[in-house]
């Protein structure tokens, strides 16, 4: 790509990327000077010390450190905290920003699960992958995006890297340990014996290499493209996996087995469906076809309520599903979603049109927090004009040739821009989470390690809405974990929880170890290669926090405690295996926490 706007880097980047120069020194365990002026700084301006400062002097002090400036993002949090705030109000701020946390994970969550996945597996459809393949990529990719949008955008600062090893290790030790063991206590079962040992064994050589990365303190060019070309790897052991057992069995149906579930009597049934009729279902259906005006299927697309539904859940749900709905109107209105299951596809023809407009300017006001969107042209025309200008103009131009009934023959390319689009909000969102866990591990003085292993960690791996879509019915979700050998990564314990409480225990296992090889094995390949450029193909790791070393270890634990007690049990999976995992999540809690607040001292290698 040519050199981009004056005053902007010629290649597009995520928010926060570091210019060339001397090798990235991304510090793993806590917030460190910028690159390039970590020389000429004494320790003195680290942004940590801020408190330790008189209140009347915080503002003074973050305006002029250049450690806390915060790299992209739309908000400065640490001015906000330190300068708009007074001192007296520190909690009422801190309260403040907790809250917008939560909802950051909200929006991750439900961008992820309503429109990212929903167009990747429309992309997939169109590509015409199989279920197994479609798994352990773009369905794997959907539901690893906030995991691997926060671990890349975390890698793109020096100050920010501990986050995203916090996360990735800290996600790594609860989704084997709580997650897994939360499965084996709701319902016993036998593990799926090649599945299990193929993912861990996997899981183990990726865990093992970023062991090597951290110990070495450097991550090369080589050694990155391995992560993904792990991953590959990965990807073709589990469909060879597949072809082999669908050979055992033969080309027809498997007659009915061991490791088939037991489907409960008290399963709900999914509710009926309906693309045009509004609040009637089946049985209310029109006999003879109506049409619709544009601006009834414009208002019933933008409605992200069903009322039915929302009258008989109870008050929780309704307040929760409260707080998601602005969220949710407006990715409708900037995101479009191709659904392959539908018999129009989701086709709603003055929503669709409005997208080609939306979606162009959602992306260039997104990237690099709108520095290109904001850009003039020759100094007179912003960018972002031209944008609505040529998308106005294309949108015309669809709404006339197109009708309401029937989805044009390129209706598939609003998958692509969807794709697009939900891509940049997670991308967005990630920037501000991982900005505003910064700002409070500067306020309480953590870690970014220990905010990583916690918040970060629990937040991208308890999910959102999990009950509810994990009560559809599998085939709509694009779940292929009929058999073993095929995957459904996911580590959103709520779905995985009642993933097994419906009689699928096996089936949540397995996503449990399937999704975080993708979280780790993307998560620092993709991280350290956007970082590194023809002069600089080399990131630099350095864990200075012995909490780095305590989470590598913990990990590795729970995997061989896994390895060794599964086939042991005969693959048999029950309570005491449970309450033996999450107590030793418990202990590593414990352990972690102590060693952040130096009650424990490790000496580092």
């Amino acid at each position: 790509m040519g050199p981009g706007p004056a005053g902007l880097p010629g290649a597009l980047s995520l928010p926060g990327a570091l210019p060339a120069g001397p090798p990235l020194l991304l510090d793993a365990g806590h917030t460190v000077p910028p690159a390039g002026d970590a020389l000429s700084h004494a320790r003195s301006l680290d942004c940590w010390e801020v408190r330790e400062h008189n209140s009347s002097e915080w503002c003074h002090f973050i305006r002029s450190n250049p450690d806390c400036r915060l790299d992209g993002g739309f908000l400065d949090y640490l001015d906000g905290v330190f300068c708009v705030f007074p001192p007296r109000l520190l909690p009422l701020a801190v309260t403040l920003y907790a809250l917008w946390l939560l909802y950051l994970f909200i929006i991750l969550g439900v961008t992820a699960e309503k429109f990212f996945c929903p167009n990747l597996s429309a992309i997939s459809t169109n590509l015409k992958l199989s279920h197994n393949v479609a798994g352990v990529t773009f369905l794997a990719f959907g539901n690893g995006a906030p995991d691997v949008f926060s671990a890349v955008v975390a890698f793109s600062d020096p100050r920010t890297a501990g986050l995203a090893i916090g996360a990735i290790f800290g996600a790594g030790v609860f989704v084997t340990t709580v997650v897994a063991g939360g499965i084996a206590l709701v319902k016993p079962f036998t593990a799926a014996s090649r599945p299990f040992l193929r993912d861990i064994i996997f899981y183990m050589v990726a865990v093992f290499l970023t062991f090597v990365v951290l110990y070495l303190g450097r991550i090369r060019l080589g050694e990155a493209l391995g992560y993904l070309g792990l991953y590959v790897f990965y990807v073709l052991t589990v469909v060879l996996c597949t072809w082999i057992h669908r050979r055992q069995r033969g080309d027809g149906l498997a007659s009915p087995g061991a490791w088939e579930p037991e489907m409960p009597t008290d399963v709900e049934e999914p509710e009926p469906s309906s693309t045009n009729s509004g609040d009637y279902g089946e049985e209310y259906r029109p006999l003879l076809p109506s049409r619709e005006s544009s601006l009834r299927i414009l208002a019933s697309a933008l409605s992200p309520l069903d009322y039915r539904k929302w009258r008989r859940k109870p008050w929780y749900w309704r307040l929760f599903k409260a707080f998601r709905v602005p969220v949710e109107l407006v990715l409708l209105l900037t995101v479009p979603v191709v659904d392959p299951d539908k018999d129009d596809l989701n086709w709603k023809r003055p929503l669709n049109c409005l997208h080609i407009l939306t979606s162009p300017l959602l992306c260039v006001l997104t990237l690099k927090s709108g520095a290109y969107g904001l850009y003039q042209i020759q100094g007179i025309f912003p960018v972002w004009a031209l944008v609505t200008l040529v998308a106005s103009a294309l949108a015309l131009i669809i709404f006339i040739t197109t009708s309401n009934e029937e989805p044009p023959k390129y209706h598939c390319v609003f998958a692509f821009l969807g794709f697009l689009a939900s891509a940049m909000w997670i991308n967005a969102a990630a920037t501000e989470l991982v900005n505003i866990l910064r700002t409070l591990g500067i306020i309480f003085q953590l870690s970014n390690t220990v905010l990583g292993l916690t918040l970060l960690a629990w937040g991208n791996s308890i999910g959102g809405e999990g009950s509810a879509a994990a009560s559809a019915p599998w085939h709509t979700l694009g779940c292929p974990c009929h058999a073993p050998g095929l995957l459904c990564p996911s580590t959103d314990t709520f779905s995985d929880l009642t993933m097994a409480r419906q009689g699928y225990p096996r089936m949540a296992f397995s996503a449990c170890f399937g999704g975080i090889i993708f979280n780790i094995l993307v998560g620092v390949g993709l991280g350290c290669l956007l970082q590194m450029t023809s002069s600089q193909p080399l990131v630099k790791l350095e864990p200075d926090s012995p909490l780095v070393w305590v989470l590598a270890g913990a990990l590795g634990l729970s995997l061989v405690f896994s390895l060794v007690t599964v086939p042991a049990q005969c693959f048999q999976l029950g309570q005491p295996y449970g309450v033996c995992l999450i107590a030793s999540y418990l202990l590593f809690l414990c352990v972690a926490l102590l060693t952040e607040f130096r009650v424990i001292h490790f000496s580092t290698p």
